[in-house]
């Protein structure tokens, strides 16, 4: 049966039940740039939020608002749960970015450069210069800015130029002597990503400004014998989106990489443009760019906020204006013991970024080393630049180890690097797997097959977040190592299912995805309200980035109709709406936004007083559940299960960074008359050794089992490597 007939026949399937997905996540970036305007956040770490919610939008008119342009160009006309067709979400979403970005640039011309200036922190203007600082200027103009800037004239000889995804312009009108009728000539320059945008002056301050004011004072030396009417700076958004078939390609590495040269000539998806443009040169690049004037942005300020990151990182060290330093907790037996006989004893947990990401690093290295490891097996999504992990995986290779590592090639953003360190591994003797047909592999496992004295052992690591160093410091994530030897079978089974024809009819203890996780967690749920309906305890304790899948929210509140007592900590979209008479009337959202990215996802069932407790790779989202291969997890341990659990509660209890969902939409920040302020995330940092799990004398894991239904998956043609004849050359 279609999905449109199951869900007009669904009491709950009702659009004014739902909030549209792109519009829930503008109240996300809005939460964002709430912590910019928080006073109790130190300066710098708040002029850092407002550059984060710059790079977010970014992406989100890169992917989000291109996806829904295709379908309006392609008459798809359908409404989303919420009611919306996608012209309708396109005018939506306008209207609100629109009020954002005039909130962006309040918060920063009336908030933070008067703060920033009250500490010696200076933008300056060149015009503004006097004395030395003035001389350095017109030096790096002449010096080392002249010579690379490429003046770009349009007339009946020269068509408009193709501008860039996210490069900075200056568009001019220029008028020469031999015009005849006083026209008005159009030329651009691009100022170039090669130079920092963010330029310090010479003298004691933290004086500073911006590349593109140097060019803009100067940019007349570049058109001599012309007179320049006006000048303005411009930026456009393009679609980012990739568009590989896989179906039709033997090469998927190939045809990542010719969708990455086309990337940057996609469709226009947003103009912004200084506000003192004149109507008559905004009219002449909307033309150009081909897009309606709802997206064109004024900008009351330096275009593209992203400035603001590099100027924190360029100003003198300022400690009292940061967050202070945390030191994330290793546990000592990490540094004395063999990692895989403290997994032996017992299950060890990891809650990141307050447990250091070392175990994880240690688990891969002595896995490379370790005589008795025969074989490794990974997946990687998304990896840091410089990837201790890739090292360790290729010298495992190089010591003779089966190394097997699934590749994602289609992770958002990261598809460059990741196809970079696909052929390192390679080159390496690694066995480099590309996932399934369409369908991305987010889910986050490590298996190592260790030759013990009482025979083969397999332990395990599984994560809710990625295998990247970085962002280990500042995504708090969660992360079991394990020997249990039910999940040992099905994390074998999950390896053979991605690298060959492998389809297990069921699997012991993890929960699989696609369609796996959404049965599985529809049960659990079920569960819950069967538990309601006879008048027992019920509850349903959940923690995600993102709530939209209509199935997942329909369940949800069929629970809460029934009694089920349902808490909710959703970091962004959320198309669940609160406060339903008969509906939604026991479900509360929290949303934290503080100094760590909340990536960890929780789902948790009272489960008659059992407490299950399961950590996965998957938000609710319809992408995660059917288009991609995705994880979950029991947690097994007693002690391990009472920690996440504990988790959950001091999340639920902070009142410092919690905003809680409203009836109408809204998300406002949590009471705290007459309670004591509680920063959740600062607790974590403070405690994290005190709530390190013990790592002697654990119990025993239980032997409860969960099973999955069977999924055809089709694996994806191994690539051949593109630069195959340069393996042999030292300097490939």
């Amino acid at each position: 049966m279609e999905e449109s007939t199951i869900m007009s026949k669904n009491p709950f399937a009702d659009p004014k039940f739902y909030t549209n997905r792109e519009l829930s996540w503008i109240s996300f970036n809005d939460r964002v740039l709430d912590e910019a305007r928080d006073k109790a956040n130190p300066l710098l770490e708040r002029v850092r939020f407002l550059a984060i919610t710059q790079s977010n939008l970014d992406e989100f008119f890169n992917v989000r608002v291109a996806s829904l342009r295709k379908l309006v160009s392609v008459g798809y006309g359908k409404a989303d749960a919420a009611g919306m067709s996608p012209n309708e979400q396109l005018n939506a979403i306008a209207e609100a970015v629109h009020k954002m970005v005039d909130k962006q640039y309040s918060t920063l011309s009336r908030s933070l450069m008067p703060a920033l200036a009250k500490i010696g922190i200076n933008v300056h203007q060149p015009s503004e210069l006097t004395g030395e600082q003035l001389d350095f200027v017109d030096d790096y103009f002449h010096q080392e800015l002249y010579p690379i800037l490429t003046p770009l004239a349009v007339d009946v000889s020269r068509p408009f130029p193709f501008i860039g995804d996210h490069t900075m312009n200056l568009a001019l009108r220029l008028e020469r002597p031999s015009d005849k009728d006083d026209k008005r000539n159009f030329a651009t320059v691009q100022i170039p990503d090669s130079m920092p945008r963010v330029i310090r002056l010479p003298g004691t301050g933290d004086d500073f400004v911006l590349l593109e004011d140097v060019v803009r004072q100067y940019v007349g030396e570049l058109f001599v014998g012309a007179r320049i009417r006006e000048s303005a700076m411009f930026r456009v958004t393009r679609d980012m989106g990739l568009d590989v078939d896989e179906e039709d390609t033997s090469d998927l590495m190939k045809e990542i990489q010719q969708q990455l040269k086309k990337r940057e000539r996609g469709r226009v998806m947003r103009l912004e443009v200084e506000s003192d443009m004149s109507k008559s040169l905004e009219r002449y690049l909307v033309k150009h760019m081909d897009i309606d004037t709802r997206d064109v942005y004024p900008i009351n300020g330096p275009i593209d906020l992203q400035y603001l990151s590099k100027l924190v990182k360029s100003v003198a060290p300022r400690p009292d204006q940061f967050y202070p330093e945390a030191q994330p907790f290793l546990a000592p037996q990490f540094k004395d013991e063999s990692i895989f006989h403290l997994i032996k004893q017992h299950d060890l947990f990891l809650h990141l970024p307050y447990d250091s990401f070392t175990p994880v690093v240690e688990f891969i290295r002595q896995a490379a080393t370790d005589p008795k490891v025969l074989a490794v097996k990974m997946t990687l999504y998304r990896v840091s630049s410089k990837s201790p992990i890739i090292k360790y995986l290729k010298q495992a290779a190089d010591n003779g180890k089966q190394v097997t590592v699934l590749v994602e090639l289609k992770a958002r953003f990261d598809e460059e690097n990741n196809v970079h360190w696909a052929k390192e591994l390679e080159r390496a003797g690694c066995h480099v797997i590309y996932g399934l047909v369409g369908l991305k592999t987010h889910c986050k496992i490590a298996l190592v097959v260790r030759r013990e004295e009482d025979g083969m052992r397999r332990y395990m690591h599984m994560a809710t977040g990625n295998y990247n160093d970085v962002t280990a410091r500042f995504y708090t994530d969660m992360g079991l190592f394990t020997c249990n030897p039910e999940i040992g079978a099905d994390a074998s089974n999950i390896f053979n299912m991605l690298s060959g024809f492998s389809e297990p009819p069921y699997f012991h203890k993890l929960v699989i995805s696609p369609d796996g996780i959404r049965d599985f967690l529809s049960d659990r749920i079920d569960d819950e309200i069967k538990a309601a309906k006879a008048g027992r305890p019920a509850e349903i304790h959940m923690k995600m980035n993102s709530l939209s899948d209509p199935h997942m929210i329909r369940k949800l509140y069929a629970a809460g109709a029934a009694g089920v007592k349902v808490e909710l900590i959703v970091r962004g979209i959320c198309d669940l709406k609160v406060g339903i008479p008969h509906v939604s009337t026991n479900i509360e959202v929290h949303s934290i936004v503080g100094r760590y990215l909340e990536h960890s996802r929780i789902y948790a069932f009272y489960a008659d007083g059992e407490h299950q407790v399961f950590l996965s790779s998957a938000d609710l989202m319809t992408r995660n559940l059917s288009r991609r291969v995705e994880i979950l997890f029991p947690i097994l341990q007693e002690d391990i299960r009472q920690q996440v659990r504990s988790i959950f509660n001091l999340m639920w209890d902070d009142n410092a960074k919690t905003r809680e969902l409203q009836p109408d939409d809204t998300w406002k920040r949590s009471e705290r008359r007459g309670r004591t302020v509680f920063n959740v995330q600062d607790y974590f940092v403070e405690h994290a050794a005190d709530m390190a799990t013990d790592l002697l004398g654990v119990e025993e894991p239980d032997d409860d089992q969960q099973t999955a239904g069977p999924r055809r998956f089709i694996p994806l043609t191994a690539p051949e490597d593109p630069d195959a004849d340069d393996v042999d050359d030292p300097e490939a």
